[in-house]
């Protein structure tokens, strides 16, 4: 089968396109016939080498293989598999390049059965593999803040991938939203659903602040802006930080006003079907939308890396696999 890989550390033009073998479900195992994987940024950490040590730790050898989040049909179950899905099912999968599955970037996956659900009826392959990884970062992200419905968040990254998901969770969720944007992000970003918009960049604390004189209930700070946005929240208030592999900070931000940090790890949601299959009925009712940035096929692996490091994606990039 067809596999995108890094062999070594370095720039998009490390990613080769080569020939391996087919994997097979085993228990509790569904293999997906993969038409899209997303590109992310965690697939760069992956491919300049910030991630080897877990990936040293993890039950995989050399060449690694990128990729969080896949699309396709479901054409091997394996035994034991407590699951709906059935051969021919078009379905989404959250993937973990360090779990013994490898990353998204090939022709065939094996994931746990819990991985995986239903795609969106109606959606295509490259718009369904946009949703898991970043669908359940920003859930995850909001879960584990705990907001009541009709707080206050801010939201940094608002027109990126998982900031645009955390500002229509949000408002799924019923909490009221001021999201940053650049100028020619903002229609985009209102479309999403945010209240209030303020411009993003340096002091966009401040500029939330001066909305919120009392200061938000939390942040989710997908742009990780970091003490930049710490002055928009409230004494007590929440901020939720995506964090990489191994990565782990403070638990507190200026303790003398008892700001709390919740990390975000993806991973911890790598089994939560229910919490995938959730998502996959918002996107159904239009509550979430799914955005493509453009599409390359797997063998120009290496320019959807280096369209993604210019910046200004707005959206995902995918790689087909058709």
């Amino acid at each position: 089968m067809r596999a995108v890989v890094v062999t070594e550390y370095g720039g998009p033009d490390v990613l080769r396109q080569v020939e391996v073998d087919e994997p097979h479900a085993g228990k509790g195992q569904v293999r997906i016939r993969v038409h899209a994987a997303t590109v992310n940024p965690a697939d760069v950490l992956l491919r300049v080498g910030d991630v080897d040590d877990a990936l040293r730790a993890s039950p995989l050898s050399p060449p690694y293989r990128p990729g969080m989040e896949i699309a396709g049909i479901v054409d091997e179950i394996g035994p034991d598999v407590r699951t709906a899905l059935r051969v021919g099912d078009r379905v989404m999968a959250i993937v973990i390049p360090i779990d013994e599955s490898g990353g998204g970037y090939a022709e065939y996956v094996v994931v746990d059965a819990d991985q995986a659900t239903t795609a969106p009826a109606g959606s295509s392959h490259a718009e369904a593999a946009t949703l898991p990884m970043n669908g359940l970062t920003a859930r995850r992200a909001l879960d584990v803040l705990g907001l009541a419905p009709g707080d206050t968040l801010a939201v940094t990254g608002a027109a990126g991938a998982v900031g645009g998901y955390v500002v229509q969770l949000a408002k799924a969720d019923g909490l009221r939203v001021i999201a940053d944007a650049a100028p020619a992000d903002e229609l985009l970003v209102a479309d999403l659903g945010a209240d209030e918009i303020v411009t993003r960049g340096a002091s966009v604390g401040q500029r939330i602040r001066e909305r919120h004189p009392a200061g938000v209930a939390a942040v989710v700070d997908a742009a990780l802006q970091g003490d930049e946005v710490t002055s928009a929240l409230r004494d007590g208030g929440q901020i939720a930080i995506v964090r990489r592999p191994g990565e782990r900070g403070t638990s507190t931000l200026h303790p003398e006003r008892g700001i709390e940090i919740r990390d975000v790890w993806v991973p911890e949601y790598t089994h939560a079907t229910d919490k995938l299959d959730a998502l996959r009925v918002l996107a159904e009712r239009g509550a979430v939308t799914m955005r493509v940035a453009r599409t390359f096929p797997a063998s120009d692996a290496a320019a959807a890396h280096r369209t993604l490091e210019s910046g200004g994606v707005r959206g995902r990039l995918v790689l087909t696999f058709d």
